[in-house]
This record gives C-alpha cells, structure tokens and sequence, in this order.
C-alpha cells in the first residue's frame, strides 16, 4: 500500500509500505520503500546498492519529539535522504534499544538520577542493548535486498547484519544531531557504544 509521510517542519513525500508474515521474533515490523526504489547510491566498488536504514522504534522521540535521543531527528533526516535516492527505511519495533517502551521509561528516570542509557538498563537487569536485527536482514532478503549501503552510525548494525547474510557495500553515516538536551546522552553512544559520531567529550 502506498502512504503519504508528514512531519511537523512541513517536509512531506510518500512511501510504498510493505509489511510481513513469520518473521522471526514475531514482532509487526514495516518497511517503507521511498524514492525510486531501483535507484540507488553507488558503493566504492563502482556497483549500486539501495540505500537502507533500520531505525529502532523510539515512541517518545519519534512522536511525541523527546530531545533526550536524536531518534526523531534521525528518522526525519533518513526518510529525505532515502527518498532522494532510493531504498528502504525498516522501521523495528524494538522499543528502547529492545528493553520495551514501560522498562525504557523506567530507565528515564535512573537517567535522571545520573546514570547514563547504558547504566540504566543495566540496573534493570537488562543487556546494554538488546536488539537482534536478524529481523532486518529477513525483511531485506523478503524485499529481494542481498546489498545494502547502510544509513547509520552504528556499527553493530552492519556487523549483525552481514552476520545475518546481508552485504553492507558501504557505512554512511548520519548527521549528529547535538542539542543541549542530548549531549550526554550522544557521548554516551560514541564513547560506550562505538557509534561513529563526531561529539565532543566534553559534551556531557
């Protein structure tokens, strides 16, 4: 089915969405294809691979526009860039880095207390990070995707992905998406979670 995307600084473009059956974890997952989907950006090799992002569900920052992540940020700047030329954006219900939507506010308020994201989950009892995206990779291969330019500053997602079969041609990162707000929390991700972004230490 095709749907119109909007978001609230006016910039609007559709999507093809597509949804699944018997994926792995069971979870309803879509992915919107946007753009030309037969277009795509070109990898070093000198052959085109569509340009793809699995973005993580993130209810507080994607809808209802928390400045604690840069999630809504990123999907923002992801559908535009996918849809300039051509790819797919899997959005994964892995709410709060896979913990659920309940324990990640949870996390919140230790986050208030003066633990960072990873701390926090921990002092629930959970992984640093508990997504899988071996889902990704099915839902890929489903859409007759095997090469991917990845849209992302992670990466364990290219790791996990080329584990699941899928062959990341390229790592292209996101902006960084800095605000008073998320400083700490992006030095967090760059300095515990090797993302690939460009904050300053003492940004926290």
């Amino acid at each position: 089915m095709a749907a119109p995307l909007r978001f609230a600084d006016g910039y609007a473009t559709a999507a093809r969405v597509f949804s699944f059956d018997g994926l792995v974890d069971g979870q309803e997952h879509l992915a919107l294809g946007l753009g030309d989907r037969a277009a795509a950006v070109t990898s070093a090799g000198g052959r085109t691979v569509p340009l793809v992002r699995p973005h993580s569900e993130c209810l507080t920052g994607d809808v209802f526009g928390s400045q604690r992540c840069d999630c809504g940020p990123q999907l923002r700047e992801a559908v535009e860039r996918i849809a300039d030329c051509g790819g797919f954006l899997l959005y994964l219900r892995q709410e709060g880095r896979g913990i659920g939507l309940y324990a990640k506010l949870d996390a919140y308020a230790l986050q208030d207390a003066g633990l960072d994201t990873y701390e926090a989950n921990l002092a629930l009892g959970h992984r640093e990070d508990e997504r899988s995206y071996q889902v990704a990779a099915q839902m890929l291969r489903a859409l007759g995707v095997s090469r991917v330019a990845l849209l992302s500053n992670n990466r364990d997602k290219a790791r996990q992905l080329r584990r699941f079969g899928v062959t990341v041609a390229e790592l292209v990162p996101t902006g960084v998406h800095l605000s008073a707000t998320n400083a700490r929390y992006l030095e967090t991700k760059a300095r515990r979670g090797a993302h690939t972004l460009d904050v300053p230490l003492s940004a926290g």
